[in-house]
């Protein structure tokens, strides 16, 4: 009997193990296309008041990009998150712009429920293409690119957001 319970144990583990590592894998951002960097900083998106976002603009401080949807419950839900990580470590240099694979009318009813400190920019299905020149093959959401101050990415996540991996990322400035 207690040979069986280890037994099974054991192939319990290994289908934990598997299945985590396929997860991972499926998760996993690939690689950036090439020049993906370069046209990132090129784009110029409209903001959520008709405003143009030119992305050059965050360039020479570390920038978390966070492409987000109003109809995906992981982007809303880690979205206080990237409000309170914002308004943390601001002061110490750190910006942060949410991208909005979303249209417009949507945005600002849900940033009228739910106002955040940076800034939000409309990207639309373009912002899929984004996400996919940056390492998210499948286009998934939520989706986050971080960039160090000299415009090179640093970190990238599938999915959505941990206070570790927020911290984590902190210290890097």
């Amino acid at each position: 009997m207690m040979q069986r319970r280890l037994w099974m144990g054991g192939v319990a583990a290994v289908a934990m193990a598997a299945g985590a590592g396929a997860a991972w894998w499926r998760l996993r951002p690939g690689e950036l296309l090439s020049g993906a960097e370069a046209a990132f900083w090129a784009t110029e998106l409209p903001g959520v008041r008709g405003e143009t976002v030119a992305l050059q603009r965050f360039l020479g401080r570390p920038l978390l990009v966070n492409f987000w949807a109003t109809w995906c419950p992981p982007c809303v839900e880690e979205l206080p998150l990237v409000n309170a990580f914002y308004r943390a470590n601001e002061p110490a240099g750190w910006q942060v712009l949410g991208l909005a694979v979303d249209q417009a009318a949507p945005v600002r009813s849900f940033l009228q429920r739910l106002p955040l400190d940076f800034p939000v920019a409309l990207a639309g299905l373009a912002g899929t293409e984004l996400g996919r020149s940056l390492g998210n093959a499948s286009g998934g959401l939520p989706f986050t690119v971080v960039f160090g101050a000299d415009g090179t990415v640093m970190h990238r996540k599938l999915g959505k957001l941990s206070e570790s991996d927020l911290s984590l990322w902190a210290g890097l400035v």
